[in-house]
């Protein structure tokens, strides 16, 4: 889709450019496979390990995963995480058997300064459905959030609704939540919960991230 030899602010003018891209309403059927994403890193940050866990739905039975290993090429500065970790992504995707029908993504979609985050952009690059399934909040603010599990409330940036501040367990920091690519929030935070079983991570980045951390 592009060029992945960028500057820090030709990335950023790539973001403004492609975030008018997203689709934000369902464009899918029901699906059969759900997939997390996770990325971390080794030899003190020179490689970018990512990882890919497939499941079933909804029994969220694991199939498959898949691990790809790239050279960091590009550095860690926030809001631009997505040209750091999508190449290695790409490597781990090609070494599943299945393909997902929804990607549940660690990190950012929509609630992004540019709208253009990791769930937006490697939906758009794969033209698979994706959420942003975050454990921190960006950018935004939002009103009190209730304690039980499955309450949320938007999370708002500049009047706009960027996404959703999701109790995913009850008494548990909350997860934030933002449409990434061909769904809409309703349908995101709804697949969300859905692979939520008694932690607070969904079961596909549970073990995204067991495969990503080594």
């Amino acid at each position: 889709m592009h060029d992945w030899n960028l500057t820090p602010q030709q990335a950023r003018e790539l973001q403004q450019q492609l975030s008018l891209k997203v689709i934000r309403e369902d464009r899918f059927t029901t699906p059969h496979f759900v997939a997390g994403v996770d990325v971390g890193f080794e030899d003190g940050g020179a490689t970018t390990r990512a990882a890919v866990a497939l499941l079933r739905f909804p029994s969220l039975e694991l199939l498959e995963h898949s691990i790809a290993r790239l050279p960091t090429r590009f550095p860690y500065l926030p809001g631009l995480l997505s040209f750091r970790e999508i190449p290695a992504i790409l490597e781990a995707l090609k070494g599943l058997e299945t393909a997902p029908d929804i990607l549940l993504c660690d990190g950012q979609g929509l609630a992004h300064p540019r709208r253009f985050g990791l769930a937006c952009h490697l939906g758009l690059i794969t033209d698979t459905p994706s959420i942003g399934v975050a454990k921190s909040r960006l950018i935004g603010t939002h009103t009190e959030l209730p304690a039980e599990k499955g309450a949320w409330v938007t999370l708002e940036d500049k009047g706009k609704i960027i996404g959703a501040v999701l109790r995913s367990r009850s008494n548990v920091n909350p997860l934030y939540i933002s449409i990434g690519q061909r769904i809409s929030l309703a349908s995101a935070i709804h697949y969300t919960l859905a692979c939520t079983t008694r932690y607070k991570l969904p079961e596909t980045t549970r073990w995204a991230h067991r495969f990503a951390s080594g």
